[in-house]
């Protein structure tokens, strides 16, 4: 390989390696953002129980219970998310740093 095409590569790399970062710092916020919305679902589905007497919201009821545990379920999920993404920032950080480096190294 050319030293031009060395650069090209690395460059490229990166871009990549530059848009990657940005979309798992987007991610970062994302995740923020669903646990806001579940924490504001969850408390609606109680609150609403206020807003009529029971026996006309019987059916309704019936769906609360699940709603919560698949609300639960998506809350953990996203936690999870949430508790690994600094270590893939720093790791992607690293990678956009090396890469920085390689391409000054190359530069024509």
């Amino acid at each position: 390989m050319s030293q031009k095409s060395d650069y090209d590569a690395a460059y490229f790399t990166l871009l990549r390696a530059h848009e990657e970062l940005d979309h798992l710092r987007r991610y970062q916020e994302y995740l923020g953002e669903e646990l806001a919305r579940l924490g504001r679902f969850a408390r609606e589905i109680h609150d609403a129980s206020n807003v009529v007497p029971r026996k006309f919201r019987r059916l309704i009821d019936s769906t609360d219970k699940p709603t919560l545990e698949a609300i639960g379920k998506r809350r953990a999920v996203v936690l999870a998310e949430r508790d690994a993404i600094p270590e893939r920032l720093a790791a992607q950080e690293a990678f956009v740093l090396e890469m920085e480096e390689e391409v000054a190294a190359l530069r024509p």
